[in-house]
């Protein structure tokens, strides 16, 4: 993947979180885009403890993105019924 696939991400509006997956089964999880910074050769992520990952774009097999809710037969999400 290429860093300019990263910026893209980091830059959806609204923004989803997502996580990047790397080569050796790492997964990074971006949950603001503040906490990523893009260089023009690596990135930098950032992680919820302050510990940080330099990243080669080479090294990144996907963007990871959670599925969305789930909808129900009616085509709208599954909502709780008053008082159950």
């Amino acid at each position: 993947m290429d860093l300019q696939g990263l910026r893209e991400a980091l830059h959806r509006s609204p923004f989803e979180p997502f996580s990047i997956r790397l080569v050796d089964g790492r997964s990074l999880s971006v949950e603001h885009p503040e906490f990523v910074a893009v260089g023009t050769r690596r990135a930098i992520v950032i992680a919820a403890d302050d510990s940080w990952s330099v990243v080669e774009p080479l090294l990144i097999v996907s963007l990871d993105y959670e599925a969305p809710p789930k909808k129900g037969a009616n085509g709208q999400s599954k909502k709780k019924r008053p008082g159950a």
